[in-house]
């Protein structure tokens, strides 16, 4: 059975977001309608309807792991770290939700890259993990499959942004471009806007 993000995905984020920002007890929170039976690696994202342009969308949280979760406690869980606790935002208020966007992305194809652009924009996440070559600390950050695409950013751009992304200060020479190791993943990515997930469920 393949691995596919769907509207359930979607829907029970926004009822997780829902009840917490209305300090519902936990116990009556609604339950998830879709199966437990699969676990993936997941990632939630919330966007945003732009001050600029209504039809656009701006980032507003998104986290997740790479550890492979049980869907229902997955899904609440990231839900509500990628609303509330992504430190590049404030957290998601109540009078915010009917402006947002979730999309829920489950990982899948993990593959061990070939060299730091041997992957394709559009159809792989990367992951890169690096130690620079005078030692200390490793380095890693993750970008999802859309990120490359959306930037228009060409695989060297896109490998430098996420250097940057990681934490790592230096200069991204040809020399930490060879040092860095790459895992490159597929994604199952489903999205719904708040006005679709109130359509869905009245």
């Amino acid at each position: 059975m393949p691995l596919t993000a769907n509207p359930e995905h979607c829907i029970y984020c926004f009822q997780v977001l829902h009840s917490k920002l209305n300090a519902v007890k936990e116990h009556q929170w609604p339950k998830p309608t879709f199966s437990s039976d699969l676990k993936a690696p997941l990632f939630i994202t919330w966007t945003k309807k732009s001050e600029r342009n209504k039809n656009e969308y701006d980032l507003r949280g998104c986290i997740g792991s790479f550890q492979e979760l049980d869907l229902h406690s997955g899904l609440k869980e990231y839900a509500l770290i990628s609303a509330l606790q992504d430190s590049r935002f404030s957290p998601i208020s109540l009078n915010e939700i009917e402006h947002l966007k979730v999309s829920v992305s489950l990982l899948v194809e993990f593959e061990e890259a070939n060299g730091w652009n041997d992957w394709e924009i559009g159809k792989h996440g990367i992951r890169i993990h690096f130690t620079p070559s005078d030692g200390g600390r490793a380095f890693s950050a993750t970008y999802l499959p859309e990120v490359a695409a959306e930037q228009r950013w060409d695989h060297r751009e896109s490998i430098v942004s996420l250097v940057k992304k990681s934490g790592y200060r230096g200069k991204v020479t040809e020399k930490l471009l060879s040092r860095i190791r790459i895992v490159r993943y597929q994604s199952s990515k489903h999205s719904i806007s708040y006005e679709e997930y109130v359509s869905i469920c009245t």
